[in-house]
């Protein structure tokens, strides 16, 4: 949290997602507690008192002296440790520093993230009111799905351990048990429950636990994982499975799987399977070879069975929109419901393990997909790097929660190349700022997409990109302003083709 904050550089701030200023000068401002709900439930971040920030987007101190240091600070803490004001205080004394600038003073504080057994954190003593969190736009209050997916959240046993008594083990699609059966034999044939009966061997994986009345029934994860789709929803909704396929941009989609379309069992387990293999059938993956000999599983193919295993056992199937998995010939998109439980940093940085299904991951792990160490994700980056394409893309959106990678499979433009094809890529207009590889990322899809002389509006894009209708109109513009495309001329109706070029 220190690199947040340093007096050194206090020119070069500006308001973030990780950075809110106050002017306080009448006191502890109210809306302190909301910015701390909010970076507390997000990634943690920095509240400054004595700041306000100007039109440009610089900051300047509002007058706070040295007198009023003492005031603030004891209002500031009773409302800290005052359960009422706030439903945990994670900050010590180090949190809190103020500095002297000139002849005013700052007050910095320190918010920490909060663990996962700490949220939500909220205000005002009402969790569903009270409840915050953070995005590059500000604090806005939390849904009560969300505040709900909190909870769900905090418990040890997650879950998908739970035993559904309503049901017993006739949802389960015997085919799913039994190919499931002969994966793990494949894997480990001297296992000792390698002999056990069905029921038993589902009892042993935590797919089925004994109910009050003796019998036995699923588990979450059970019927997640052998269940049709049809009980699946009995129980879960919002559970939804979807891959989708878009390899020829003049059609839609060159090969859908839905979990609701009746052709298949819609289980977890199916799912997987049918879903990587298409994956690695249109992925223009190397083989190795070793010895002479070829080798087909790459250390491409285990990343990407990790990350698809990790979506699945990372997904919060009471959230709405389930998972979505997008594929066209250089991007693969994968996208889950729910937030990253250990915190977008520390999944990048590896070595901890914090599955929101525990019950999944284990069964997975029985059939040798999934790492318990936390190292998938920093695996994924090294692979892609020896490979010398561009760098996965993470990304978390909120209301309702949904954590997204996105793997490229273009290789990296090198560095003196990158600045040129951004000086033809980027519009004149905005030749000063900065273009992402996601945004040349998007250029790309688009002009893939188009064919020419033929006539497209912005939202044509909406489920090429799945970005918002204005963001899609200004990456349109900066194509027709650097030449790439051209527009019809009108303000209303506003459409766009490919110049002839």
């Amino acid at each position: 949290m220190n690199n947040l904050f340093d007096i050194t550089e206090f020119d070069s701030y500006k308001e973030d997602n990780r950075r809110e200023v106050k002017k306080a000068k009448g006191g502890l401002p109210v809306s302190l507690w909301e910015s701390y709900s909010a970076m507390a439930n997000t990634y943690g971040g920095i509240i400054i008192l004595g700041i306000q920030e100007l039109s440009d987007r610089s900051w300047k101190t509002t007058g706070l002296k040295i007198s009023d240091k003492e005031k603030i600070l004891d209002n500031f803490w009773n409302q800290a440790h005052n359960l009422q004001k706030v439903s945990i205080n994670l900050l010590n004394e180090d949190d809190v520093n103020v500095y002297e600038i000139q002849d005013d003073i700052i007050i910095v504080i320190h918010v920490p993230m909060a663990k996962r057994e700490q949220k939500p954190v909220y205000i005002n003593n009402d969790m569903f009111k009270g409840t915050y969190k953070r995005t590059h736009t500000g604090d806005y209050r939390c849904t009560p799905l969300q505040v709900k997916a909190m909870l769900r959240d905090q418990i040890e046993e997650t879950m998908d351990m739970a035993i559904i008594e309503s049901m017993d083990l006739s949802v389960f699609d015997i085919e799913t048990i039994h190919a499931y059966r002969n994966r793990h034999r494949a894997f480990r044939a001297a296992h000792p429950w390698m002999n056990l009966d069905d029921d038993q061997y589902l009892l042993k994986i935590g797919a089925a636990k004994l109910g009050k009345d003796g019998k036995l029934h699923p588990t979450g994860a059970g019927l997640l994982m052998f269940g049709e789709e049809y009980n699946i929803v009995n129980y879960y909704p919002e559970y939804f499975l979807d891959y989708r396929e878009m390899l020829d941009p003049t059609i839609r989609w060159t090969d859908r799987l839905q979990s609701t379309s009746g052709e298949w069992t819609g289980n977890l387990f199916d799912f997987y399977f049918r879903v990587y293999n298409k994956i690695i059938r249109n992925v223009k993956i190397p083989f190795k070879i070793v010895g002479g000999d070829r080798i087909d599983d790459t250390p491409v193919h285990r990343a990407l069975r990790e990350v698809l295993a990790n979506c699945l056992v990372n997904a919060d199937f009471y959230i709405p929109r389930g998972i979505v998995i997008k594929q066209d010939n250089d991007i693969l998109k994968i996208e889950n419901p729910g937030s990253i439980r250990v915190g977008k940093y520390q999944m990048k940085l590896g070595g901890e393990s914090d599955p929101r299904n525990k019950a999944l991951m284990k069964m997975f792990n029985l059939i040798g997909i999934g790492e318990r160490a936390g190292s998938g994700v920093p695996e994924l980056f090294s692979v892609w790097e020896e490979e010398g394409w561009q760098e996965p893309i993470i990304e978390e959106k909120m209301n309702p929660d949904r954590t997204i990678l996105i793997l490229s499979f273009l290789k990296k433009v090198p560095e003196k190349s990158a600045r040129k094809k951004c000086q033809k890529k980027v519009p004149e207009k905005s030749a000063r700022k900065k273009v992402t590889q996601k945004t040349l990322i998007q250029y790309e899809k688009i002009l893939s997409y188009m064919q020419l002389n033929r006539w497209y509006k912005a939202a044509d894009f909406i489920n090429i990109l799945d970005v918002k209708e204005r963001r899609i109109k200004n990456i349109l513009r900066e194509l027709v302003d650097d030449g790439k495309l051209i527009d019809n001329g009108v303000t209303k109706g506003k459409r766009y083709k490919k110049a002839n070029k």
